[in-house]
C-alpha cells in the first residue's frame, strides 16, 4: 500500500449540504429554515429552551461552602499523602524525610509538608520525620519499633 493509494473508510466521509443556491438544489430560498420567526434569523442564543424555563435557571444554585468541607483559600495547607504500608521499602533503622520520599518516588513534590496516613500494615522499625501523623500511623509505627517524629517547615 503506498501512500497515495489511501482512502477513507467507506461511508466516513459525507458532503455537507449546500444550502442557498437557487431551486433546483432543493435548499434554495429559505434554505430548509421554513419562513419567518426566530429560527428562520441568524442564530438563537445558547441555552434558549424555546421559551420553557431554560436549565441554567431551573438549577438551584450552590450557596457558598460550609466549614465542614475541605478549607478553600490562599491559606489552605496541601500535604503530599503517604501511607504507612508504603514505608515497608526502607530497610529497618533509617530515617525517613521529606527528601528520602522524594528519591524514593513514594510522593512527586513536597507541597506544604508530607502527611503519614494510616492505611496498611508496618513491618520494620523506622524513624520517621513529617509534618502530620494520622493517630492510628504514628500508633503503627510506633508498634513496629520505630519513632515519629513531628517537624516544622
Amino acid at each position: 500500500m503506498k501512500l497515495h493509494e489511501l482512502k477513507p473508510a467507506p461511508g466516513s466521509r459525507k458532503k455537507r449540504k449546500r444550502v442557498g443556491r437557487g431551486i433546483a438544489a432543493g435548499q434554495g430560498k429559505t434554505c430548509g429554515r421554513g419562513t419567518k420567526g426566530e429560527r428562520a434569523r441568524e442564530n438563537i442564543r445558547p441555552g434558549f429552551e424555546g421559551g420553557q424555563t431554560p436549565l441554567h435557571r431551573r438549577v438551584p444554585k450552590r450557596r457558598g461552602l460550609s466549614r465542614s468541607s475541605r478549607p478553600v483559600g490562599p491559606f489552605r495547607k496541601e500535604f503530599a499523602i503517604v501511607n504507612v504500608r508504603d514505608l515497608n521499602r526502607f530497610a529497618g533503622g533509617e530515617l525517613i524525610t521529606e527528601e528520602r520520599l522524594l528519591a524514593a518516588g513514594l510522593i512527586r513534590r513536597c507541597k506544604d509538608g508530607v502527611r503519614i496516613l494510616g492505611e496498611g500494615e508496618l513491618t520494620v522499625p523506622l524513624r520517621v520525620q513529617a509534618q502530620h501523623f494520622s493517630a492510628s500511623a504514628r500508633e503503627k509505627i510506633e508498634a513496629a519499633g520505630g519513632k515519629a517524629e513531628v517537624v516544622s517547615r
